[in-house]
């Protein structure tokens, strides 16, 4: 009996216009892909993070479980948006059994919400460099209610969420595990979704500053729908690049960088707020996923904007995908939708 075997789990990710869901088994120091399946949403099922048709959202999962033969009931999940803060904040130093008794008094201070209406966790990330005597830590904070409606989806779903985390957090994980990093390296990860964007910037391999931005994908899609009088779909269709009869590539061409020069303008200001607020320190290079990283000439304009090197991340880069079993280009066409639902799936029932 392997007693100290921690028990598998399924990642889900609920975004705003898919659900993702992948499970991996640990292997040979790394992970091996054993399920992994994606189930796109109705556009008014997920607004601004908060559930708006929990039927649908059951729907969904339960049709995932079963189509990919779940057996495991433990689910990590994770949440961002205007109900979740997360503070970089600095303490006396303390051990992590204190900083549990103390941090419901410390966490008032930064928290912009009752105290008794939210679930509060933390991480010492250790000393600061410039005064040992004071402990950097991640305090994070998610309004009661918010969480609640994700517990109850699955609940109802017969499924036991073990986790909840918070997509940057998630997203980080994933990087981990896929790259490698100098030490001294500033690096931003960038999660590029539907409705809204995740900034987590690392240095020395830690988050130092974190920023949720709510404008994503649909913005192209709203766009093109309002000037050229398409339908959802065929907006989606021309915004990655395909063709339609009776429309001018010229057109979307032109509308979808205009879409896209908005979410440039919005990352360019997390890279220089993040700059102002840590001493002068530029990010040195930019990873960016999500389903809006594919959109056409997106990498190359940021980085010609920002003038840093940008890179597609990649969250299956080191986890042993079975030829066999999965459809290699399939992988490769879908990974960047994946990365939250990935390093939630690397987590473990037991983990804090």
């Amino acid at each position: 009996m392997l007693l100290g075997k921690k028990k598998d789990i399924v990642g889900v990710d609920i975004g705003s216009s898919s659900i993702k869901m992948v499970q991996l088994r640990e292997a040979k120091g790394g992970y091996q892909l054993v399920n992994l399946g994606l189930l796109p949403l109705p556009p008014e099922a997920i607004v601004d993070n908060s559930i708006m048709d929990s039927g649908v959202i059951v729907d969904s999962i339960r049709s995932l479980v079963e189509s990919h033969k779940i057996k495991t009931k433990n689910v990590a999940a994770s949440v961002s948006g205007h109900s979740v803060i997360i503070r970089k904040i600095q303490l006396p130093i303390m051990t992590e059994d204190e900083m549990e008794a103390s941090i419901q008094w410390e966490a008032e201070q930064y928290i912009p919400f009752d105290i008794s209406e939210v679930n509060l966790d933390f991480q010492i990330l250790g000393p600061d460099a410039k005064d040992p005597s004071q402990m950097n830590v991640i305090l994070v904070a998610a309004k009661k209610e918010f969480v609640n409606d994700y517990v109850a989806v699955f609940q109802e779903c017969n499924l036991i969420p073990q986790i909840m985390d918070v997509d940057s957090f998630a997203m980080e994980s994933a990087f981990e595990v896929n790259y490698d990093t100098e030490e001294e390296d500033i690096i931003a990860l960038i999660n590029m979704g539907a409705s809204a964007m995740n900034v987590n910037i690392l240095k020395e391999g830690l988050s130092v500053f974190t920023r949720d931005i709510q404008s994503g994908g649909n913005t192209y899609n709203e766009e093109i729908q309002k000037r050229l009088g398409l339908s959802s779909d065929e907006a989606e269709h021309v915004k990655l690049g395909g063709e339609l009869p009776d429309v001018d590539m010229d057109s979307v061409r032109e509308v979808v960088q205009d879409a896209q020069s908005n979410l440039i303008q919005e990352i360019q200001r997390s890279m220089d707020f993040f700059s102002a607020t840590s001493a002068d320190e530029k990010v040195k290079k930019i990873f960016i996923t999500g389903g809006v990283s594919k959109a056409v000439g997106l990498r190359e304009s940021l980085e010609e904007k920002l003038g840093i090197p940008v890179e597609l991340m990649n969250p299956f880069a080191r986890i042993a995908v079975s030829e066999q079993a999965f459809d290699a280009e399939y992988i490769e066409a879908v990974a960047p939708l994946f990365s939250v639902a990935v390093g939630l799936g690397m987590r473990r029932v037991g983990d804090k």
